[in-house]
């Protein structure tokens, strides 16, 4: 029997045993679909903690509840694990780590990199390998290959090597890891072929392009038309502001048409696991080949820009009370990337934070889902780790500006209105709501306050000290 037919008869009977490297915001949630599929599943990831916390059925990703991983833990089907010597007992590889960019926007591949080196090592014949980490086009083929073919197998023979792109949107409750259509593409045709077979029985949609380069490829056109259109929008705010337009009753107008439009909203910035960090690859990899991507290049210019176009719209606000910057309370509502959720990777709020401190203003926050911002090697702020503060008439009434970033559902935001007494929206949640004081938007004219104007805010407040948190034990 050969590798190929083996491990296809494993795949159809069940008996074949998965792995998943990187057990992060990806890798968990596709190690309990392969749970859920009837395989047995391990978990591989270098953290201590990571693999502590699944071992006892507890999940750090928001996306997986615990009492679903608990079950699987409990019943053997999943397993999570440090010793990737294990990765031997695997049938199929899935590589899920992360992919960052450094400071200068290239490629770090050492988390790849470092994977590939601990499947090589544990690589037999009949193991499919998919990559699902975002890449540039040609590091399935080139960076990983080599490699593998080290061990003297062959690909499309003695061992199969796919890419397939990860397309996890944290939150989503329509859109998740089984009922998202999968792309992939190998770098043989029989490695598409052996890829298609396991995917086929986890995710509901399977879409397979013609090689693993088309599959790297897809991810990055996706997450590139996104940035630039987000970019486009926010770009528009500023083009409404100047004019004295409400770029939100654009936009909706807009999304009248029902046909060759497509809506995206206007915000403080982007962030997230995707779209600042992806188009970038895909840059990297044209400037080797001598090829400017301007359009990549030009988005993430103006997209980079929005936390300091906000900033400078709280500064303008202020100003009209004829308040400085320097020395105002200023409260942020939402810290995440997104609504929703707990992520703050790349979030434009911890951008806007860094600068309204910069600029010396006392700063504070609210978030219901980030609870702490802590100092992770990445978030430049004073005062970390920084604690959320309570949502309360006495902390609204003795802030000068409240600046809203993320619009989460949990917030009651008729309060907000009802108690502060200047409020900067850079998510249009305030459109519509009656309120105290004066509400600035990304563009546009200010909204009027209802009723005769609100008070200043009084010089001190005896709640004021206990939001200055600035040292929280770990």
């Amino acid at each position: 029997m050969t590798a190929y037919n083996e491990l296809d008869a494993r795949i159809n009977d069940r008996t074949a045993t998965l792995g998943v490297i990187g057990l992060g915001y990806v890798g968990l949630p596709l190690a309990v679909e392969m749970a859920r599929s009837g395989y047995r599943v391990l978990g591989f990831d270098i953290a201590p903690g990571v693999v502590a916390g699944i071992q006892r059925g507890e999940s750090h990703v928001q996306d997986v509840p615990s009492e679903v991983l608990a079950g699987y833990v409990a019943e053997g089907r999943l397993e999570a694990t440090t010793d990737f010597a294990r990765l031997s007992e695997c049938d199929a590889i899935s590589i899920c780590v992360p992919t960052p960019l450094s400071k200068t926007k290239d490629p770090d591949l050492s988390y790849v990199v470092a994977a590939t080196g601990a499947v090589r090592r544990a690589l037999r014949p009949g193991q499919l390998i998919v990559l699902e980490s975002t890449t540039y086009p040609g590091t399935t083929r080139e960076a990983m290959l080599p490699v593998l073919e080290q061990s003297g197998l062959k690909v499309g023979e003695d061992f199969f090597l796919c890419f397939s792109p990860e397309r996890v949107d944290p939150g989503n409750p329509v859109w998740q890891t089984r009922n998202t259509p999968k792309v992939l593409g190998g770098i043989t045709p029989r490695c598409t072929e052996v890829g298609l077979a396991l995917y086929g029985t986890i995710f509901d949609t399977l879409v397979p392009v013609e090689s693993a380069e088309a599959a790297e490829l897809v991810k990055l056109y996706e997450n590139t038309f996104r940035m630039i259109n987000i970019a486009l929008v926010n770009e528009m705010a500023q083009v409404c502001d100047r004019l004295g337009v409400d770029i939100w009753g654009v936009v909706e107008a807009a999304a009248t048409k029902p046909f060759g439009f497509m809506k995206f909203t206007p915000g403080p910035g982007i962030g997230g696991h995707c779209i600042p960090l992806d188009p970038h690859y895909l840059s990297w990899k044209m400037r080797t080949l001598a090829f400017r991507t301007r359009m990549i290049e030009l988005a993430s210019e103006v997209n980079a820009e929005m936390p300091a176009y906000v900033v400078r719209k709280v500064a303008e606000a202020l100003n009209q009370d004829r308040k400085a910057l320097n020395g105002s309370r200023i409260l942020i509502l939402g810290v995440a990337y997104k609504k929703d959720i707990d992520d703050l990777r790349e979030s434009p709020a911890l951008d806007i934070i860094r600068l309204l401190q910069e600029q010396g203003a006392d700063v504070f926050y609210h978030d219901p889902h980030c609870p702490v911002i802590r100092d992770d090697g990445h978030t430049p702020l004073a005062g970390l780790p920084m604690a959320s503060v309570e949502l309360s008439e006495a902390v609204l009434q003795a802030m000068d500006c409240v600046v809203i970033v993320t619009d989460h559902s949990a917030v009651d935001y008729g309060r907000v209105a009802a108690r502060a007494h200047l409020i900067v929206d850079t998510r249009g949640v305030m459109r519509g709501v009656a309120a105290r004081g004066r509400v600035v938007g990304l563009s546009g004219t200010t909204a009027h306050p209802r009723g005769t104007p609100a008070p200043p805010p009084v010089a001190s407040h005896p709640e004021l000290p206990q939001l200055a948190v600035t040292a929280l034990p770990a």
